[in-house]
């Protein structure tokens, strides 16, 4: 992949469910090694956003690359993708998903090989040593034979990071990894994103966790109402924002945690 090329381009992406437009013209990009938290308030289009760079939801308008090449549609002729062009694009972007999503007929050893035997045709022996060394960097090496329903939240989350990992992703999608967790799991979660910073992984993160951004991030973007309205360093986002309305918003989030 081409150094000078972002890894995740995206240009005046439209959605809309029904009569409306969730997102109304977002403009992104993400450059490699960077790791970018979207902020914003509930419906404000964040997760929309990320599931279009994935395609699991199919933009209205705009286009989406990911390391220089169109994403769901052939560049071509703008037709879409077929089914196997558009899994062999995703597994470019791996996604953690709030919810975990996995597996629960699988062990986590399993839930970890599964896609790249699978999708990738990585080799049974390759696709286990790699989940070994995956589940020992998230702290799981002694989970491999337990099933989803045996773990607590953290746990399954950070399998899923695992799963995600093995997918040898260019950019890392996080969809508020954190919010379905208990308090005290939080953390464990968040170390292992951190990790993944310190380690140059590319990650887009939309997350409410404003103290993890503040410290991991290399950009913050926020978004309002399906529009991007501040894009700025960590420090400058957090202490000296030009927008007011991300000061409000930054305001409500100090009273609610004082």
């Amino acid at each position: 992949m081409n150094k000078s090329i972002p890894v995740v381009e995206v240009r005046d992406l439209h959605k809309h469910f029904g009569g409306i437009e969730v997102l109304k013209g977002i403009n992104l990009k993400v450059e490699r090694g960077q790791t970018v938290s979207v902020l914003g308030s509930s419906g404000s289009g964040k997760s929309t956003m990320l599931r279009c760079i994935n395609w699991l939801e199919v933009p209205d308008g705009g286009e989406i690359y990911i390391g220089g090449d169109r994403m769901g549609v052939k560049s071509s002729n703008e037709k879409p993708m077929s089914n196997r062009e558009l899994a062999a694009m995703r597994a470019r972007t791996a996604m953690v998903f709030q919810s975990f999503n996995l597996w629960p007929h699988l062990t986590v050893l399993q839930n970890v090989t599964e896609a790249p035997i699978h999708v990738m045709r990585v080799d049974r022996k390759d696709a286990h040593d790699h989940a070994v060394q995956l589940l020992e960097k998230v702290g799981l090496s002694h989970k491999h034979d337990a099933y989803p329903w045996s773990l607590s939240g953290g746990q399954r989350q950070r399998v899923a990071i695992a799963r995600a990992l093995a997918m040898n992703p260019e950019v890392i999608l996080f969809d508020e990894p954190t919010s379905a967790l208990d308090p005290e799991l939080v953390g464990e979660v968040l170390a292992v994103m951190r990790s993944l910073a310190e380690d140059g992984f590319t990650m887009i993160i939309v997350t409410h966790e404003m103290e993890f951004a503040r410290a991991v991030s290399n950009e913050v973007v926020f978004i309002d109402k399906g529009m991007v309205i501040e894009r700025a360093a960590p420090e400058k986002f957090f202490t000296n924002s030009d927008s007011e309305r991300v000061r409000q918003f930054l305001g409500r989030y100090r009273t609610a945690t004082a």
